[in-house]
Order: C-alpha cells, then sequence, then structure tokens
C-alpha cells in the first residue's frame, strides 16, 4: 500500500471535501494536526476503504504525509502517545509510508507491550523491519500468544530463524502442559523451522543443542 493507493481510494468516493481541504491547511498550519487527526474518524467515518484500511486511518495517514518532512516523525510521536486506539493503529499504520526512518521504533515497541490486539497486529507489519532481531521475535511470540494469526507478521518467511523456533518451541511446551491450544499456523510455523533446522528434530531437541 501506498500513499498514491489511499488518494486514489478517497477519490473514488463521494465526500464533503473535508479531507481535501484539511490535507491543504496543514502544510502550512502544522499545529492543526491535532485537532483534524482527531476529528478525521467523525468526518470520513471509519468503513472499509481499501486493502485493509478504514477510511479514518487513511485519512489520518495522509495528514501524517502532508506535514512537513521535519516534522513528521515528532508529530507522529505525539499523536500516538495522546491519541485514542483507533488513532494509535492508525499512526502505526502509517509509518512505513512515511519519512520517518527508524525513529517511530519506540511505538513499535509500546504498541507490542499493549494488550490491544488491534495495535499488536499493527506493529508488526511493514515498519516491523526497523525491529532488531530480539524485539521482532518477542512481537512474533506476543502475536501466537495473543492468538493472532501469524499472516499479520510481515516478512515472517524471511525473518523467522532458528531462535524464535527455540522460543516458539518453549511456548509452545507450556501451552500444551497446562491444556491450552495452539494455533495452527504456530504449530506449522514451528514444524518448518525445527525441520529446516535439525531435519524434523522436536523442539525439547531444539532447544538443548541452542
Amino acid at each position: 500500500m501506498e500513499l498514491d493507493d489511499l488518494r486514489a481510494a478517497f477519490a473514488a468516493t463521494t465526500g464533503d471535501g473535508w479531507l481535501a481541504a484539511a490535507l491543504d491547511r496543514v502544510p502550512g498550519e502544522p499545529d492543526a494536526v491535532g485537532r483534524l487527526f482527531a476529528a478525521a474518524g467523525r468526518r470520513v467515518g471509519r468503513a472499509p476503504l481499501t486493502a485493509g484500511w478504514s477510511a479514518d486511518e487513511a485519512a489520518r495517514a495522509l495528514l501524517l504525509a502532508a506535514l512537513p518532512a521535519d516534522l513528521v516523525a515528532e508529530r507522529a510521536d505525539t499523536l500516538y502517545r495522546f491519541g485514542d486506539a483507533a488513532e494509535k493503529r492508525a499512526v502505526l499504520k502509517a509509518l512505513p509510508l512515511l519519512p520517518v526512518g527508524a525513529a517511530a521504533v519506540p511505538l513499535l515497541h509500546d504498541a507490542i507491550r499493549t494488550n490491544d490486539t488491534r495495535l499488536v497486529a499493527a506493529a508488526v507489519g511493514p515498519y516491523a523491519r526497523h525491529l532488531d532481531q530480539p524485539a521482532w521475535r518477542q512481537a512474533v511470540l506476543k502475536c501466537v500468544f495473543m492468538g493472532l494469526p501469524l499472516s499479520v507478521v510481515h516478512d515472517l518467511d524471511v525473518r523467522a530463524d532458528a531462535e524464535l523456533a527455540v522460543m516458539l518451541g518453549g511456548l509452545v511446551d507450556e501451552r500444551r502442559a497446562a491444556g491450552r491450544d495452539v494455533a495452527a499456523d504456530a504449530v506449522e510455523l514451528l514444524a518448518g523451522l525445527t525441520a529446516g533446522a535439525g531435519g524434523g528434530q522436536t523442539a525439547t531437541e531444539a532447544r538443548k543443542e541452542a
């Protein structure tokens, strides 16, 4: 998903012109972005817009992108810190589309610590490429623990490694010992990782070798 896709999706819908006026206003009046960001849900609605984005999320991403580039990281941080759950999620989803580099990684750490599945899912999207490997592994485990489908984890097939297999194996063993279900995608991932690392070795054997 790119900013142009979000703009095109809005262009294909009918509206009252609020978003266009807001986007024209933000570059010259950056301090207005907070009020506009908060108002987006009410003004454009929360209905699905395109490819996993609701209208308010897309509008908020475009508002952030309309800011002067040198202010984007700072305002994204502020809007996340003081926003409600929907606003936080919009910031997280917008991050890979914004010129912030790795400056917003602390927002991912915060989201992953929460018990809000929507925030955790957004935090393991494309911007999670900026997470170091230990933090990324912990985020994957959090998804398994919370019952999130692992399809939400961006680049899982690229970044999953032997250490993740050891950690995931421990979590799977703990849940089974406690009589709790383990999601099929987590079992499948573990099987693939352990088979690739040791010819079908069990999770316990993988941990002993680590």
